[in-house]
């Protein structure tokens, strides 16, 4: 028997999916924008009120969509790669560049959907979606982080990603797997700086400070 709730929630996976390739053919004319969302909408002879449910934040969701797309591509690639026969630098040129090539495969579309995350009205949506992207290829490389390095792994990243893909829809793939390789040598290279420093340190100091000014100096009975 159907569960309860699947018909509804496949309907919507089935429209968005088929929504999302509708506005990739059409963006190459149209750009990214909510003109865009209506004639894609129109296509799947979805109404006002089925655009409203399906993509409340219009071009915004529309643009999400494509990036996760993206990432599922992306991920399918690199499941011919044994990511643990690879050194840790060559896992994240291999799955930034999967991810890279990923949306290759939509590029007009692609390139105007980066147009309008570059705006500075959507710059928190591209922050989000390139977290996203981030934490998907770190997963496939094997990171099992769950302290403070799960989040400075993807934020790092995140920020090697936007510009790299941003090279890859406008200046080419060797523009974009240059940056991609210099800057992974660049955080190696900082990882292998700061390796047995205790950074903590200064923090553990200040803390104690301010404990005894809060409880005072402990002193024998």
């Amino acid at each position: 028997m159907t569960e309860p709730h699947s018909a509804p929630s496949d309907w919507a996976s089935r429209t968005e999916q088929a929504v999302r390739d509708a506005a990739v053919a059409r963006a190459p004319v149209l750009g990214w924008n909510a003109r865009l969302v209506r004639e894609a909408c129109e296509a799947c002879d979805l109404s006002r009120g089925d655009e409203e449910l399906l993509l409340p934040n219009g071009a915004r969701d529309l643009a999400a969509l494509l990036s996760r797309r993206h990432d599922a591509r992306a991920l399918a690639a690199l499941e011919a790669t044994d990511a643990k026969a690879l050194k840790i630098r060559e896992r994240i040129f291999t799955a930034v560049s999967a991810r890279m090539e990923a949306g290759a495969a939509d590029f007009e579309a692609t390139r105007r959907c980066a147009a309008f995350l570059a705006l500075p009205v959507n710059a928190d949506l591209g922050l989000k979606l390139a977290w996203e992207s981030a934490d998907h290829l770190w997963r496939w490389a094997g990171d099992t982080a769950t302290d403070w390095n799960h989040y400075s792994k993807r934020t790092i990243l995140s920020g090697i990603l936007i510009p790299a893909l941003t090279l890859r829809w406008f200046e080419g793939r060797e523009a974009a797997e240059r940056f991609v390789a210099r800057r992974i040598e660049n955080v190696m290279a900082f990882e292998k700086w700061k390796a047995g420093k205790d950074f903590d340190a200064p923090f553990r100091k200040a803390t104690d400070v301010l404990a005894r000014m809060r409880y005072g100096s402990r002193t024998a009975a």
